[in-house]
């Protein structure tokens, strides 16, 4: 009963810290170029998980890898638009719309393996979708950063599968490795023709660091160590956080502020989520193969 205490905390702390980083990278975003921050960032998370374990790569299969490297395409681009939805919507906004691979990761389950899609899932997608309209909406339009940011979700969500469908708790942590060295990798191929843009002050790299070393490398440990002790339905659950704190640390850090659109939408997708991951969540997991085993 103690460890699964802690590992609920462990969880909720790694999902306090992924919502924290959304000011920071808006905030980042004005001085560094979206590709040149996520380069230095997840080069600097493959770096540390690497010191830590150096053989866990050696240790993966070369099919493994290959798959390690579609999967780090796939999260790479994600964190891509992610990233680039931050330079124009705000980042309550931002972390309430990704929030919503969590109400998309059963769909595509049920679409790639051909899971039926319950009654609850399909409540929780029209959910999901109001809330999409109250936080996005302009006129009758949604906005560009907003639909780059639903954009990552659904690939948020693909990555999420995928992963189920390819990875061993033997192989987490190379994967994990190898994922963050190809987002690295893959944003570095497309702005180091040009020099790639560090920041230029003590204040940026500290939050880079963090984003780097606690919101990646740690935040990546943290959580697989906390989902060998939980339910998978559980520590679904607890991550739906993620949106909350985003929008929390939004409104007490940045200057932005709580409107009744914001709250609305972000109620509306909050439920949605936590909908989506009550009882279809365990159907669906069960269902998943693990590939190649």
């Amino acid at each position: 009963m103690r460890t699964t205490r802690w590992a609920t905390l462990a969880l909720l702390l790694v999902t306090a810290t992924w919502g924290s980083t959304f000011i920071l990278i808006k905030d980042l975003l004005d001085r560094v170029p979206t590709l040149d921050f996520l380069a230095v960032r997840f080069a600097i998370a493959a770096a540390a998980m690497f010191v830590v374990a150096p053989r866990a790569v050696a240790r993966l299969s070369p099919q493994t890898r290959r798959r390690g490297l579609a999967v780090g395409l796939i999260y790479g681009l994600a964190q891509i638009l992610q990233t680039e939805g931050l330079a124009y919507t705000d980042a309550s906004i931002s972390g309430f719309v990704t929030g919503m691979y969590v109400v998309l990761t059963p769909l595509i389950a049920a679409l790639v393996l051909r899971n039926r899609i319950g009654k609850l899932t399909w409540c929780a997608v029209a959910m999901a979708t109001v809330g999409l309209g109250f936080l996005s909406l302009s006129g009758l339009s949604v906005g560009f950063g907003e639909a780059i940011t639903f954009g990552s979700a659904i690939l948020y969500a693909t990555h999420i599968v995928a992963l189920s469908a390819w990875s061993t708790a033997r192989d987490a942590y190379g994967l994990a490795v190898v994922q963050m060295a190809v987002i690295g990798a893959m944003c570095l191929a497309v702005t180091g023709w040009n020099g790639v843009v560090l920041p230029d002050n003590g204040r940026d790299w500290v939050s880079v660091v963090y984003m780097a070393v606690v919101a990646g490398a740690i935040a990546m440990l943290a959580q697989t160590w906390a989902q060998a002790h939980l339910p998978a339905t559980r520590a679904a659950i607890i991550m739906t956080m993620e949106p909350v704190f985003a929008a929390t640390f939004a409104i007490a850090l940045g200057d932005e502020t709580l409107t009744p659109r914001v709250a609305v939408g972000g109620t509306f997708v909050v439920v949605a989520m936590l909908a989506a991951e009550l009882a279809p969540r365990r159907r669906i997991e069960a269902e998943v193969p693990h590939l190649g085993q």
